[in-house]
């Protein structure tokens, strides 16, 4: 694994991440005060950016556990991902050992998976995209879509709160007619600060499915993020994925080679 520092001669970039991280004023990404002269209220397409953008950075390396919970049992696991911009990641399950080497990459609007014990790599089909990713509550539409809502969504702001000293923004996410999406609508609920605090799946007849809701904010990487998430299956409250974030790193130089079909491999029989 190759992690380093971005090289100084990359200064401006990590200063502009910076800014957006702390809150000072970037043109259509941090709201001004309401008691401001001229006080505008960001895009939606922005803040939504923002969010997306505050957990993955130009690049990320993160270390996660992520816990299934059903009325019958409960099963944990360890994790670790690398991002690079908003299109590309590996994630590689470490525990249990039964799990460990299992991998997920996405390139683009393409993902595989690899099971090291079958020795086996799949292309995932659009058809499969909607199935439980690993039997949690997520998805593999949920892991790809990163980029989709600002690509094949029209997002409008519907509301404006005040909550725990910050601004809340909840934004509708309306799929266009011919988008390659399943969900009818998503509902966001972001702070001024580009803490994501809630996101709401409806199907095509406009009924909540699913939940994933931040249960705890705090530093990580230098940035305050959600650090323990839940997606809940709204039909049946006990049944919910958790994904906690235990240590994280932004901006890093990470080898183009990370996120090709034999890094997702070679990392599994390692």
């Amino acid at each position: 694994m190759v992690l380093q520092r971005v090289p100084a001669g990359s200064f401006w970039i990590r200063a502009l991440f910076s800014l957006v991280v702390l809150g000072f004023s970037l043109p259509g990404i941090t709201a001004q005060s309401d008691d401001e002269p001229g006080a505008q209220t960001p895009s939606a397409y922005d803040l939504v950016a923002a969010a997306i953008d505050l957990t993955r950075g130009l690049t990320s390396y993160t270390e996660m556990t992520m816990t299934v919970k059903r009325p019958e049992w409960m099963r944990e696991s360890s994790l670790v991902a690398w991002t690079r911009g908003r299109e590309d990641a590996l994630i590689r399950f470490t525990a249990p050992s039964r799990d460990a080497g299992n991998a997920t990459l996405k390139q683009g609007d393409s993902m595989w998976t690899f099971t090291p014990k079958l020795n086996r790599t799949i292309r995932l089909p659009y058809s499969l995209m909607s199935q439980s990713w690993a039997g949690s509550d997520f998805s593999y539409n949920d892991l790809s879509r990163t980029g989709a809502l600002l690509k094949h969504y029209t997002l409008t702001i519907v509301s404006v709160a005040e909550q725990d000293g910050h601004t809340v923004y909840t934004i509708d996410a309306v799929p266009a007619e011919d988008a390659p999406v399943v969900w009818g609508k998503e509902q966001l609920v972001l702070r001024d600060d580009n803490v994501l605090l809630e996101q709401t799946f409806f199907d095509q007849g406009l009924q909540p499915l699913k939940k994933l809701s931040t249960l705890e904010i705090a530093e990580r990487g230098g940035r305050i993020m959600g650090t323990r998430m839940r997606m809940a299956n709204l039909e049946e409250p006990d049944k919910y994925t958790e994904i906690s974030y235990e240590a994280a790193e932004f901006d890093l130089q990470i080898e183009d080679e990370k996120f090709t079909l034999f890094s997702l491999q070679a990392g599994g029989r390692n």
